[in-house]
């Protein structure tokens, strides 16, 4: 092997364990951190099966994010749907033909409309570049980190569409190396200059992504005001540390 596909190969695993140990602490955090207060967003639904729907169309259809700015709407909702379809075309290179999960990768939606998702997300990423750019009360509030995760997205997305579209690689190749990783029977990973650039930022955004605002698709529902239900006039709200005092002050008593 090479001594390139071995430095990427050892990137790899370790972007992996960054990947997962970083995302499964950050939603433990989530999970110890105390609710005191009910706080669901108004209107707010009445039982937890309403709460079950309303994060269902928060996560599918950003409800509150189309009352709130629609042109902020069009572009991140582009961008979600067109990463979706991208990742589930990228499974290809990770899935092998006899896979049970075969059947979806190959579906014809998926590869067909999988080509161009990269246009659709780079349009939906310089439409929410755009935004903190150009529109005041969001340019005050964004910070360096903003600007950067964005541009990293986008180079990662031109770049992906440059290999599909000018510069091609081995594709062959290139599935041997990852399917390599996951069966540590490593291969050489093709050397073309626009291969390395895109992959290079892919390992960027592993290493920072459990530290990022990126993070927020767990948050969501851990999110007080998504995930409550509104019935503070029914039933007394008591956050489990609460619940833990009141019972040792009734030993006490």
């Amino acid at each position: 092997m090479t001594a390139l596909s071995v430095l990427y190969a050892l990137l790899f695993y370790a972007a992996i364990a960054v990947l997962i140990g970083g995302i499964t602490n950050k939603v433990l955090q989530y999970k110890r951190v105390p609710a005191p207060l009910k706080i669901p967003v108004t209107p707010a639904p009445l039982t937890k099966s309403g709460v079950a729907w309303r994060l269902t169309t928060e996560v599918v259809l950003f409800n509150s994010l189309f009352r709130s700015s629609k042109w902020t709407w069009i572009f991140g909702w582009m961008f979600h749907v067109a990463l979706l379809l991208a990742f589930f075309r990228h499974l290809r290179y990770v899935v092998s033909p006899d896979s049970f999960l075969w059947p979806l990768v190959s579906l014809q939606v998926v590869q067909s409309f999988g080509k161009y998702a990269g246009f659709a997300m780079v349009i939906g990423l310089i439409g929410l570049l755009g935004r903190r750019i150009f529109v005041d009360r969001v340019r005050y509030i964004s910070s360096p980190s903003d600007y950067l995760m964005l541009l990293l997205i986008l180079g990662i997305a031109v770049s992906g569409l440059l290999m599909n579209y000018v510069a091609h690689t081995d594709i062959v190749q290139l599935k041997a190396f990852i399917m390599g990783l996951f069966l540590l029977d490593w291969q050489n990973l093709p050397a073309d200059a626009v291969l390395l650039v895109h992959l290079t930022l892919v390992l960027i955004l592993s290493f920072v992504f459990p530290i990022s605002k990126l993070l927020h698709a767990p948050g969501m529902f851990f999110s007080p005001t998504r995930n409550q239900v509104d019935n503070p006039r029914e039933v007394r709200h008591l956050s489990p540390w609460g619940a833990e005092i009141e019972a040792k002050d009734g030993r006490n008593a």
